[in-house]
């Protein structure tokens, strides 16, 4: 450690401690209190889904409607 000299030294040990307490600290925080959890959850909507969704056609009339579309091109 003589090359990179005490205070880098100490900067890592610092900078290892913060990255270990971080994620213990919020694993603290929410898995003592599952309303902390919920509060925080809660204000974000992740997936909407609609109410109502349109069925696409059958079959025979997606190609029924190709073919009306077809013959208007032509003429």
């Amino acid at each position: 450690m003589s090359s990179v000299g005490i205070s880098k030294g100490v900067l890592e040990i610092c900078k290892f401690g913060v990255y270990v307490a971080v994620p213990i600290a919020l694993m603290y925080v929410f898995a003592n209190n599952c309303d902390n959890l919920n509060k925080f959850m809660g204000k974000r909507s992740y997936v909407v889904y609609p109410e109502e969704f349109l069925t696409p056609p059958p079959p025979e009339e997606l190609r029924g409607m190709a073919r009306a579309r077809k013959n208007n091109l032509r003429q």
